[in-house]
């Protein structure tokens, strides 16, 4: 049994709530430099062009790559094997996003009520996902996400006999009403299977997979490709302006599900899918 304290969790999410406002993943850089280069438009280089300076001037003067620093979304892979010491721990969670959006002067955006809407002035409480997995580590993903993308996502309660032509064509009536309102290029996370609020799981935890990295699924890759062909093919484009970069990536998670029942949902983000991952 492994023993850790509760404030090296703090610790952790206080420092990765800042990095992930910051500072864009490796994967995201690449892919957004890579759709640079192959943009048809020249509007739509401009802008891609213009996003990339943003994120450079973000990381080194350690200016938020966005105004909107997000609702953190924590996911807490936690190996059985772990004894978690000093506390409780979605109360260390909560207290390291507070540190975090405080000492990195991130924008709260959090209210305490969804309709008196006070603001809780720390942007807690996060939304925490906690996984009880084999080994004795705890990895850790914070994902900061703005609302802008968040409002576009969708849930889509399908029928079995839809099948994969009605999964395809729910992401793409999701895109579709998207439009510029998510900030695009975007980052399209998709959930297949499970019940109602599992899909949104697995579309959510879909965005935090590096995005040069397709499903271990064949068929789940090849839509995967075949949708981001096709939505890249909308026109939509960098900024909602036009162009053939709407989308860097299409990350697809499937789980088992009931058999009268063919859930999906589609969890848009913006062009810098911002999230930060820490094995303790």
């Amino acid at each position: 049994m492994r023993t850790i304290n509760i404030e090296d969790i703090t610790r952790n999410i206080k420092e990765m709530c800042i990095e992930a406002n910051h500072v864009l993943t490796k994967d995201m850089n690449q892919v957004l430099a890579q759709a640079r280069n192959t943009e048809k438009s020249s509007l739509g280089r401009q802008i891609l062009c213009q996003l990339e300076s943003n994120l450079k001037i973000a990381s080194e003067e350690r200016i938020p790559i966005c105004q909107d620093t997000g609702m953190a979304v924590i996911f807490m892979e936690i190996g059985q094997e772990v004894h978690i010491e000093g506390g409780l721990l979605t109360d260390a969670v909560n207290e390291g996003v507070r540190q975090g959006y405080g000492e990195g002067y991130l924008r709260k955006s959090v209210v305490s009520d969804p309709v008196i809407r006070e603001n809780t002035k720390d942007n807690t409480p996060a939304v925490i996902h906690y996984d009880i997995v084999a080994g004795d580590q705890v990895k850790i993903t914070v994902a900061p996400k703005g609302f802008g993308s968040e409002n576009m996502s969708r849930v889509f309660m399908l029928k079995p006999a839809d099948g994969i032509e009605g999964i395809k064509n729910a992401v793409l009536t999701a895109v579709k009403d998207a439009g510029p309102n998510a900030c695009p290029p975007m980052v399209v996370g998709v959930g297949i299977g499970g019940t109602f609020e599992k899909c949104a799981i697995l579309a959510k935890k879909a965005l935090t997979r590096p995005v040069d990295e397709g499903s271990e699924i064949p068929y789940v890759r090849e839509m995967e490709e075949e949708l981001l062909n096709r939505i890249n093919k909308s026109g939509i484009g960098p900024g909602g302006l036009g162009g053939s970069t709407t989308a860097l990536a299409v990350n697809i998670n499937t789980y088992p599900t009931h058999i009268a029942g063919l859930p999906v949902a589609v969890n848009i983000c913006c062009h810098v899918n911002r999230h930060c991952v820490r094995i303790l």
